[in-house]
């Protein structure tokens, strides 16, 4: 006589399920990565404000203040433009090294992901500075108000996607990021990927149309 095949509990399926990656919600995706994206599109239609905003009041300054031709080192902010989109490259790297569990070159590659977001920064304080000393600042005009405004949201989220990163950084120095945990540097991943898009709009936009 067969065996009644043994019943299984709910909430045992329910670990095994993420054991072996499989989704929370009927997208397709865990509720994590799909709460990231949410996030996402929200940011993208905020950033796309702050961006109609800037072109709406570019034209509009004062001939007596700097205007765009006089303060803009598009070589320059080229220069750091071109790290910050080789920082999405580390982190790809970072997430596949992580994903086959070679953990040191899972430091490596999250730890240069922050160097270049550190370096971007960097450049960024830097260009602040010389357009302040060349008489643009944030209440000079409403090209000037609008530009920091844009520029500076987008580095405060670089400067949050860099303590994020170097957050995953000392879990794992600390033997407490494993291969199964690897939708966390995923979902970090995504929102490395969102900024530096973000980037290239805003950098074409404010730079590289006349």
């Amino acid at each position: 006589m067969a065996q009644a095949a043994p019943v299984v509990p709910a909430e045992a399926e329910h670990t095994d399920a993420h054991a072996h990656g499989h989704a929370d919600t009927n997208t397709g995706a865990s509720n994590p990565k799909l709460a990231i994206w949410v996030f996402l599109s929200s940011e993208s239609i905020f950033f796309g404000a702050f961006i109609t905003t800037y072109l709406l009041y570019r034209g509009r300054s004062p001939a007596n203040t700097p205007q765009p031709k006089d303060v803009y080192n598009i070589p320059f902010t080229s220069v750091t433009s071109f790290i910050l989109l080789m920082s999405s490259l580390t982190m790809v790297l970072a997430l596949a090294s992580i994903q086959r569990g070679d953990h040191r070159r899972f430091r490596t590659w999250i730890l240069a992901t922050a160097l270049f977001g550190v370096i971007f920064i960097g450049g960024q304080i830097y260009e602040f500075t010389e357009f302040y000393r060349e008489g643009l600042a944030l209440k000079t005009s409403v090209f000037g108000s609008s530009f920091f405004v844009l520029t500076g949201l987008h580095g405060a989220h670089v400067s949050v996607g860099i303590m994020w990163l170097l957050s995953l950084w000392g879990l794992s120095m600390q033997n407490r990021l494993h291969v199964q945990d690897a939708e966390k540097v995923e979902i970090a991943g995504l929102y490395w990927h969102f900024v530096d898009i973000v980037w290239i709009v805003i950098f074409t936009v404010i730079y590289l149309i006349p």
